[in-house]
């Protein structure tokens, strides 16, 4: 089967932050900052200071399947991993597939 690109969004929510937990997000925000964080493949993790929401971003290579279950699950087990790295909690992950190869693009 031929493999495709996808991009991956997931949102995810920060939970029970104790204090440790909210001065590492903080010291660590500007490097995650919501407008600098693109799609590539090393993941690109993003929140602003109010420690609430955070979103990932990955560009993965897969094969094509018929659903993109497979490639969210794998951009979720990846946010989890970066947002685990500060030794904090979350709750309510939620991905989102793109497959770049079937997108059109209209010329003018």
């Amino acid at each position: 089967m031929p493999e495709h690109t996808y991009r991956v969004l997931v949102r995810g929510r920060f939970t029970d932050l104790d204090d440790a937990g909210r001065a590492r997000l903080l010291a660590a925000a500007d490097r995650h900052n919501v407008l600098t964080g693109g799609f590539s493949a090393e993941g690109a993790l993003s929140y602003d200071r109010r420690l609430d929401f955070f979103s990932y971003r990955v560009q993965l290579r897969a094969e094509v399947r018929d659903t993109d279950r497979e490639v969210c699950a794998e951009g979720m087990r990846r946010a989890a991993q970066a947002v685990e790295a500060y030794e904090v909690d979350f709750r309510d992950l939620k991905a989102t597939a793109t497959d770049m190869d079937q997108m059109k693009i209209r010329r003018r």
